[in-house]
């Protein structure tokens, strides 16, 4: 596929492999690699939008974004107050979309002789299919830790581990987490 759409931090970009751009800062160190949720996949005229692909992200480096100048005037009374900031980001090249990326396109060039598959065993057990990954309920990075701590008990149990996750690894919000391990526990009692 030639692009996908992924949510970093809670807001949504258009990727290709090969491409660099700044998203809010995140966690991870320079240099490592993170896979970020992926939403949409397309191109050459096909969308999946129920994608089992993964893309994989480098962060290239933290950095400032431009300087934000504000300014408040109240006309003759003279107020005047100036601030200004630069947002804290994180550059990030997006490695490979799919299983191998670029080094799987290298790959399917050179030519593969084909390999003859042994029959199947009549009394050979069906291959079990790929366990699923749970991701947070959709809209959970943006809710706050009330609508969490009142939501939390009508999800299911892989959300609400998911969710526990992510509040480890991003926020770190002591509510959200009170309010998402109670909710394991009472689900954890009830079978």
């Amino acid at each position: 596929m030639s692009y996908a759409i992924i949510t970093v931090g809670g807001k949504q970009y258009r990727v290709r492999e090969g491409e660099r751009l700044l998203v809010d800062r995140l966690a991870e160190g320079e240099g490592k690699t993170f896979s970020p949720r992926v939403l949409l996949v397309g191109g050459d005229g096909e969308t999946d939008l129920a994608p089992t692909t993964t893309v994989t992200a480098r962060v290239v480096g933290h950095v400032l974004g431009e300087k934000i100048r504000i300014g408040k005037v109240k006309k003759r009374t003279g107020y005047r107050r100036h601030n200004g900031y630069r947002s804290r980001l994180t550059q990030i090249e997006i490695e490979a979309i799919g299983a191998g990326g670029r080094k799987a396109a290298a790959k399917k060039e050179a030519p593969v002789a084909p390999k003859a598959e042994p029959a199947p065993k009549a009394d050979a057990a069906p291959k079990a299919e790929p366990a699923r990954h749970a991701h947070p309920p959709k809209g959970y990075e943006d809710m706050t830790v009330a609508q969490i701590a009142e939501a939390a008990p009508g999800w299911r149990r892989p959300n609400l581990e998911a969710a526990l996750e992510y509040e480890r690894a991003h926020a770190s919000r002591k509510g959200a987490i009170a309010a998402l391990e109670s909710a394991l526990a009472a689900k954890g009692e009830e079978h």
